[in-house]
């Protein structure tokens, strides 16, 4: 049976984490898997959307430790933690949360774009509780996405908090019924397919790296990189689609 299960619905690549009889924990047949797929999803012209997700209810439960103690390593070489933490896709991902967001399961969402959250969803960053630490983008990345106090206090306790508190802080986009939240990220999903690719990859990239520009610089970094879209084929197409009342076909060049 495979440990990550990779499957496609019109553009859009579903990843999902097969282990439920260890809620999903990541042992390195995960992490391979997702390193993987994530691969995939940047390589195809034909999919522009993932969507991480885990199966039998639970998102992931973070690291397997007793793959640790056996010495398992759980990091892909450039990639880090579950094969994706260091290096997420240039393309849009989306977590559809259900049940346990913990640990490396937390880190893991937190690298997604988009998270969609089952309402009976819990995100914590346990660690601690074991004498570890979140070191895979959990005291990195949580302080930029919700207030510092917040995220110094679900360090520093470990505890977890709910997916409609999660919702308060701005941490997850939308927070829907238990077992419907692949079917409200698939519709998040289809809603980015629908946009002129180039322009999503390089909305994506000017948001997440704008976060380290300064006020001096921001406009000529943001110029450089979106430049190429006004003078696209894809560019051409959207306005010609708009003025003939059509949809756009776009060809990503």
């Amino acid at each position: 049976m495979a440990e990550v299960n990779f499957s496609e619905r019109d553009g859009i690549a579903i990843i999902e984490i097969n282990r439920p009889e260890a809620r999903n924990a990541v042992n390195r047949a995960v992490a391979e898997g997702i390193a993987q797929a994530v691969q995939t999803l940047d390589r195809r012209d034909d999919l522009r959307v993932g969507i991480l997700t885990g199966a039998g209810g639970t998102f992931c439960s973070g690291m397997d430790l007793k793959a640790f103690l056996r010495g398992e390593k759980v990091t892909i070489e450039g990639r880090g933690f579950a094969g994706l933490v260091q290096a997420p896709p240039k393309k849009p991902l989306i977590a559809a949360a259900e049940g346990y967001v913990l640990a490396g399961g937390f880190e893991l969402a937190l690298t997604c774009d988009l998270i969609v959250a089952s309402r009976e969803a819990k995100f914590g960053l346990p660690e601690v509780k074991r004498g570890l630490v979140a070191n895979a983008g959990g005291m990195i990345r949580l302080p930029r996405q919700i207030p510092q106090r917040i995220a110094m206090e679900l360090v520093l306790t470990g505890d977890m908090i709910s997916a409609e508190r999660a919702e308060r802080y701005g941490l997850v986009n939308r927070v829907v019924e238990p077992g419907t939240a692949l079917e409200e990220a698939l519709k998040l999903a289809r809603a980015i397919v629908e946009n002129g690719p180039m322009a999503v990859a390089v909305s994506k990239r000017v948001v997440l790296e704008s976060q380290d520009w300064s006020t001096t610089e921001m406009f000529q970094r943001q110029q450089e990189i979106t430049a190429p879209i006004f003078t696209s084929e894809d560019a051409r197409e959207g306005a010609t689609a708009f003025a003939e009342k059509r949809k756009p076909v776009w060809k990503g060049r």
